[in-house]
């Protein structure tokens, strides 16, 4: 007797206007199952408002309670089949249900890498145009892992977006042409060209992260855990209403860890990211967020050899990354290079290799909002080897190795004009607001 896919993952819509959704997922017990889930539900723009989680560590039962901006349409069947894909796979065999519980360390190795696809195209530039490019790859669900975009002096825009397809169709010519099709319509005919190509080892290559920090960026910025001097120190970090502990005297075999902070949009998913990098299983665990925007997280949690958290070190260790995880999941700054002005955001990437989703989403939403221009100068150029043209660095995504860990790094060059829109600190201050979801 099989086990119906279609019972993985349930999905109960709203039923009025305001109240939560609710997820049901019922499946084989993995590392990092959290996480995965919660990731997912990010990408299709949907904030976690309540949670519970249970397992035997075979087999887990999770219920997450959710809410989608005001006026977004969510693509609901899209989205369990994305949620189905990260549960580990269900059997049948002689009437009894067979589950593969996979170890982190086999877990890694296993995850398989997606394509990667480069996207090129040029056409006339425009108030919102990065925001309107991304916002039709997220629709089509793919994955941006790198950025690069110039200018020429004559105000033609040079794209390059190293992709990855949610769906694996992007090697067929018409999930291809359905790309560029999406595109032109959304850029309408200042669109000039389009081209989708697997990207080459050489391409591959450069993509992968570097040990080199751009000038602007100090190491500042990729601090991962709170340092203790600053615990209570409110004028660097905001911890008046944050509090993690951890105790081991209410359970025989389980840790509890105890979260109460402001919440954010993704806040759960930082939570279980990190959980994951340390290789700590939830055995049980209850997520719920105020109106009054604070959460609360009670987690039961075993380490990867089905024991407590004994380790002092290793407790505070964990309690301060989840303390600045919680407090600067993203980091964000406006700083000077050379003459120019440039916007720099950074988060720390998944010890599996993946990223946060829809952070250049935000960002670009939130410069478009600010009505502030990318950079559109043209006097510090370089030569294009495929296009022929000479071109400015005006964005980017990148990859940085810093202090161990892998780091995801935006740039994007301001243009000149753009402090009689908005301060230094009123951009900071809204792609923040952006990124958290306190709009």
């Amino acid at each position: 007797m099989g086990f119906p896919c279609e019972d993985v993952v349930v999905i109960r819509e709203a039923e009025a206007a305001g109240e939560p959704a609710e997820i049901t997922v019922s499946c084989p017990d993995k590392t990092g199952l959290g996480c995965d889930l919660c990731r997912v539900i990010l990408f299709f723009g949907l904030s976690i408002v309540r949670g519970d989680v249970s397992t035997d560590g075979k087999w887990c039962y999770i219920v997450f309670w959710v809410v989608g901006r005001r006026g977004s349409s969510i693509r609901w069947g899209l989205l369990k089949k994305r949620l189905l894909g990260v549960c580990p796979a269900v059997t049948a065999a002689s009437g009894l249900y067979a589950f593969y519980h996979r170890q982190q360390q086999e877990m890694l190795a296993m995850e398989q890498q997606p394509q990667v696809f480069l996207l090129k195209f040029c056409c006339f530039d425009r108030m919102g145009l990065l925001h309107d490019v991304t916002q039709v790859l997220c629709e089509l669900e793919l994955t941006i892992r790198r950025v690069k975009v110039s200018t020429t002096p004559d105000g033609r825009v040079m794209d390059l977006f190293f992709i990855t397809d949610a769906r694996e169709l992007l090697h067929t010519k018409w999930r291809k042409d359905e790309t560029c099709d999406q595109l032109r319509t959304a850029l309408g005919e200042s669109m000039m060209n389009c081209d989708i190509e697997p990207a080459s080892a050489e391409i591959a290559a450069y993509l992968q992260a570097s040990p080199f920090l751009p000038p602007p960026i100090t190491e500042e910025m990729f601090i991962l855990e709170l340092p203790e001097e600053l615990h209570s120190n409110s004028s660097n970090f905001s911890t008046k209403n944050l509090s993690v502990t951890v105790d081991n005297s209410l359970s025989r075999g389980h840790t509890l860890i105890q979260i109460i902070c402001p919440d954010h949009k993704g806040i759960l998913y930082d939570i279980m990211r990190t959980l994951k990098d340390y290789s700590i299983q939830i055995s049980y665990g209850r997520f719920y967020s105020t109106q009054n925007g604070s959460c609360e997280v009670d987690l039961f949690v075993i380490q990867m050899d089905g024991k407590k958290i004994f380790d002092l070190n290793k407790q505070m260790s964990l309690c301060s990354r989840l303390r600045m995880e919680l407090l600067r999941p993203l980091r964000v700054a406006v700083v000077s290079r050379g003459p120019d002005t440039e916007l720099l955001v950074t988060n720390p990437v998944e010890l599996s290799g993946k990223g946060r989703p829809l952070v250049f989403y935000d960002i670009t939403l939130a410069l478009k909002m600010l009505n502030i221009r990318i950079f559109l100068g043209g006097d510090r150029l370089h030569e294009s080897k495929d296009w022929g043209l000479k071109l400015c660095l005006k964005a980017e995504i990148g990859r940085h190795v810093i202090g161990g860990r892998e780091w995801e790094v935006y740039r994007i060059l301001l243009n000149d004009d753009f402090d009689s829109a908005a301060s230094k600190d009123k951009i900071v201050d809204s792609v923040t607001k952006m990124l958290m979801g306190w709009e």
